[in-house]
């Protein structure tokens, strides 16, 4: 039989919380286990981490490979940069004849593939980030107030969280009694549109936008 450990991670200790970005890890996992893995299989252990791709220190993320190493399980992620994004650290992982390594969004990927993505996704951060500093330089000396700018983007980002609060709010008065009557998502979504209610961005409503309104309507408390 198939053996996995599982090994999901999110950088900051609010998503770890609020479960942000661990829905698509968990979904991507499912989809590979489904759809590409060997049959029979079996899960054999799951490890998370709530920190940073950067940084070494990830306990879960040892615990994971040492399992691995004991038992000959693959160790399966959804995708590289969750793992880490060290290409370094990945090639002496690839390399590690005990450790085999799977990616759920790349399932047909091997060693090299993924040693030459982990490669390429590298120098694209470190081209970013030279990219920033550019912009960021120019501006400065174009006389640009940069501190001044970021206040202003953070006042706009509020201003667009609330309104969407807002928003939320209005639509939870119709979501909220066709959820306790147990409609499924896609028919509360199929509702809204009858009444003729708008999303935040005036758009169409859709199950996965209705779930949102619950998510963020919980989040608000």
């Amino acid at each position: 039989m198939k053996q996995y450990v599982i090994y999901t991670r999110v950088s900051t200790a609010e998503q770890g919380k609020s479960g942000l970005g661990l829905d698509a890890q968990e979904r991507d996992i499912s989809i590979y286990l489904e759809s590409f893995s060997e049959v029979p299989w079996e899960v054999i252990g799951r490890f998370q981490d709530v920190q940073s791709g950067a940084s070494d220190d990830r306990p879960q993320l040892a615990e994971a490979i040492k399992v691995v190493r004991a038992t000959g399980a693959e160790l399966l992620v959804a995708k590289l940069d969750r793992l880490s994004r060290d290409v370094a650290f990945i090639a002496t992982l690839i390399k590690d004849k005990k450790v085999r390594l799977k990616v759920a969004s790349m399932p047909n990927a091997d060693p090299f593939q993924l040693h030459l993505y982990a490669a390429l996704a590298e120098k694209e951060r470190e081209f970013i980030s030279q990219r920033t500093k550019a912009a960021l330089k120019a501006a400065k000396e174009r006389g640009v107030q940069l501190g001044g700018l970021r206040d202003k983007t953070m006042k706009r980002n509020a201003a667009i969280q609330e309104k969407a609060r807002a928003e939320a709010q209005r639509a939870m008065k119709v979501i909220g009694p066709l959820r306790q009557a147990r409609q499924t998502l896609t028919a509360i979504a199929e509702t809204l549109e009858e009444m003729g209610v708008k999303t935040s961005r005036g758009g169409r409503w859709s199950a996965t936008q209705v779930k949102r309104v619950l998510e963020r309507h919980v989040q608000a408390g």
